[in-house]
């Protein structure tokens, strides 16, 4: 018999020159529930603590700024909508107010008005979300139950307005396509009416909860230098305690004229940032009733105003579409995207429910967009969100990504 070969088995040591590895990879996402939406958190964990963690988005990318590279104005109102899809309306009038900005439309004193009592309600179904799956995320069901309720009733509005709930494509340039029935203005007015004790409720079930305050206070926490560092705006901003808000700063939709507090809080964490919103949603509703007060005040051709005077970008009324040629003709025009724009570029934003959403537009004159770029407010929170839950437990991930309101779809647009 010949002789036998034998293969000498090696061990692949690992750097720190020690044969087992003494921590579990384990991924969380990107279709994990908790996750909130399509993205992924590779995370090295000791035991339930994490040790560190790698955010990865790409997932549901869909290239909406290289796409509206290829498209006329009101096309690009529906790429909006998939952005943050729980308040798809703020998306969409910052949209046309970045347009109105640029080509120099002046809207009625009463669309933005019109315009602040949908951009408030889509604000308050945001943060009902928000705060309801905060709950949900530590194991109280029923708030959610009863918040979504009224969630329902915002969309029974949205409806009512344009026709659509989610993905709302609300609004034209230069105001509204219709003016608002008076089924719009009943449910307004019930929201209004209702919402309160809803509300004062729901802060009831979780502000002195000891198991809600045991697992979110302390937990995710950001101080403020560290915040500005990282950009963040919005509700995790002011949570931290910088008071910035783009209504108050950069003032749009005559926003100057109301009254309004900023709430702030102190040390950042995942408590803060659900009190900040839930304070938000009382200013929310400050917001409408004075917003509806300032309609009811308005005198003469003001008090039935809803869009500008501005046919090379506002859709004639499909009455006239279907019986008058002129009528027709600006139809195709603005549809098709036959009318130039003026060569130029500028940098727009509003205080969406995330934070600052802005828009920047460059044009070479040309009839869609040389460039358009979203500065999405979670792009910007998710960065940080390693450094966050470090040190922490599994379940603080998933609190902390909660109290962020990570939203896929603005994340990865």
């Amino acid at each position: 018999m010949g002789k036998e070969k034998t293969k000498k088995l090696k061990h692949l040591d690992l750097p720190d020159g020690s044969l087992e590895k003494s921590t579990i990879t384990l991924n969380l996402g990107p279709t994990h529930p908790a996750t909130h939406g399509v993205f992924q958190n590779i995370l090295e964990i000791d035991g339930e603590i994490i040790k560190s963690a790698v955010p990865t988005v790409g997932y549901i990318h869909r290239a909406f700024e290289k796409i509206a590279e290829r498209k006329p104005l009101y096309q690009i109102t529906p790429l909006t909508d998939r952005l943050n899809y729980c308040s798809a309306p703020l998306n969409n009038l910052g949209w046309h107010m970045t347009v109105e900005k640029f080509v120099g439309i002046e809207v009625p004193k009463r669309v933005s008005y019109l315009r602040v009592i949908i951009m408030e309600l889509a604000r308050l179904a945001d943060h009902i979300v928000c705060n309801s799956i905060m709950g949900v995320d530590t194991g109280a069901f029923t708030g959610f139950l009863y918040m979504m309720k009224y969630r329902e009733l915002i969309y029974e509005i949205y409806e009512e307005i344009c026709g659509s709930r989610l993905t709302t494509n609300i609004g034209r340039i230069g105001g509204f396509e219709r003016d608002f029935s008076e089924v719009a203005w009943t449910k307004i007015h019930r929201f209004v009416r209702e919402f309160p004790d809803v509300l004062t409720e729901f802060e009831n079930l979780f502000l002195r909860n000891r198991i809600f305050m045991d697992r979110t206070q302390g937990v995710g926490g950001i101080s403020a230098e560290r915040a500005l560092n990282y950009g963040f705006t919005g509700p995790n901003l002011r949570a931290a305690g910088v008071d910035y808000d783009v209504r108050v700063a950069k003032p749009y939709s005559r926003y100057e004229e109301f009254e309004f507090d900023i709430p702030v809080g102190t040390t950042g964490d995942c408590y803060d940032r659900f009190l900040v919103r839930g304070q938000e949603m009382w200013q929310s509703l400050s917001i409408i009733k004075q917003a509806i007060a300032k309609i009811d005040a308005l005198e003469g051709e003001e008090a039935t105003q809803y869009h500008a005077d501005a046919p090379d970008f506002y859709l004639p009324l499909k009455k006239d579409v279907y019986t008058k040629m002129e009528a027709l003709i600006y139809h195709f025009k603005i549809i098709m995207g036959e009318v130039d724009m003026p060569k130029g570029e500028i940098y727009n934003s509003i205080e969406a429910a995330n934070g600052e959403l802005g828009y920047y537009f460059v044009s070479d004159g040309g009839r869609s967009p040389y460039r358009l770029h979203f500065r999405r407010p979670c792009f910007i929170y998710y960065q940080a969100y390693p450094e966050l839950i470090e040190g922490s437990m599994i379940s603080d991930a998933i609190i902390t990504m909660s109290s962020l309101n990570l939203i896929a779809g603005e994340l990865d647009a």
